[in-house]
């Protein structure tokens, strides 16, 4: 049975709620660490279409000789309960830099089964 998408809004409201930080992985699924880096704090806008998007754009800073390959959503700043991953666009850093997660193009949504 598909639901809705007023049901899909209320359950991922509901759900992002415990997800508080959000991570960056390297090539390898590792966090990045060293430097500045650090897991940055998330806030959610409303779900709409079934999708729910962080309320605004996320900067980290990068350490030299990384690349990141993935963002995870965690449930504290350190440790805390891994959620889940997405995959993003490798962005090779030489050197140190900052990394700018945008909300419009980051989301998490539910699936009908199949």
């Amino acid at each position: 049975m598909a639901m809705t998408e007023g049901w899909k809004n209320q359950a991922l409201d509901a759900s992002v709620t415990v997800i508080t930080h959000i991570a960056l992985l390297d090539e390898t699924d590792t966090e990045l660490s060293g430097g500045s880096y650090a897991r940055k704090a998330v806030t959610w806008a409303a779900a709409s279409g079934g999708i729910v998007r962080p309320n605004a754009d996320i900067e980290f800073d990068v350490p030299a000789s990384t690349t990141v390959s993935k963002i995870a959503y965690y449930s504290a700043l350190t440790d805390g309960t891994k959620y889940g991953e997405d995959d993003v666009t490798n962005e090779v850093f030489a050197n140190a830099g900052t990394y700018t997660l945008l909300a419009a193009s980051t989301g998490i949504q539910l699936s009908d089964p199949t």
